[in-house]
This record gives C-alpha cells, sequence and structure tokens, in this order.
C-alpha cells in the first residue's frame, strides 16, 4: 500500500467518524425536541428574557431612585396638568360677572345677526 492510499484509508476513516458524531448528535437533538416542543422552548427563553430584564430594571431603580421619583412626578404632572392648572386659575383669575343683558345688545348691534 503506497502513501496516497493510506491517507485516503486515514480520511474516510476520519469522515465516518464525523458522520456517526454527527447523527449521534442529530438523534439527541431530536430526541430532546419529542421530549420538549419547540413551543416551550421558546416560552421559556421568552421568560428567563423577560426576568433578566426586569432584573436589570429593578437594579437600575434602585441605583437612580432620585432619577426614578423625578420621572414620575413628571408623568403624573403631565397627566394632572388640566385639574391643576383649572385650579390656579380659579386661585389667581377673577371671574368677571357679565352685565345683564349684554349678549342681548351685542347681538341687536350687530349688523350680520338681525333679521
Amino acid at each position: 500500500m503506497n502513501a496516497q492510499d493510506i491517507r485516503l484509508a486515514e480520511d474516510r476513516a476520519l469522515r465516518d467518524s464525523a458522520l456517526r458524531l454527527f447523527k449521534s448528535d442529530l438523534a439527541l437533538v431530536r430526541a430532546d425536541l419529542k421530549e420538549r416542543g419547540v413551543g416551550s422552548r421558546i416560552a421559556d427563553r421568552i421568560g428567563d428574557g423577560t426576568m433578566d430584564m426586569v432584573d436589570d430594571a429593578v437594579d437600575y431603580a434602585e441605583a437612580n431612585k432620585g432619577k426614578l421619583a423625578a420621572a414620575v412626578a413628571a408623568v403624573v404632572l403631565w397627566f394632572a396638568r388640566g385639574p391643576i392648572m383649572d385650579g390656579l386659575k380659579r386661585l389667581f383669575v377673577e371671574e368677571r360677572a357679565e352685565p345683564e343683558g349684554i349678549a342681548d345688545r351685542l347681538k341687536a348691534l350687530n349688523p350680520f345677526t338681525r333679521e
């Protein structure tokens, strides 16, 4: 047997070994998928990712309590701006009573509203 034949036999042995390893890995993956489906794997991965994100958010909130409190206060004030402005308007702006009949007099003086 010459050097090429020996090299060819070694290469075939490596190829066959790699094929057996691949088939073994494939059988393990198929058995694992049969045991636990793709849907449950996706749900587990999403759950793990969500928990990691929540942990990161809690760590950030603990490290930045002042900034978080300011942000929450800003959001609350933004949504409550209408009632707050109405209350301030009632406190600082005097409402003038409209003289009785002024609307009727203005309507009578307006040439476009005459019948």
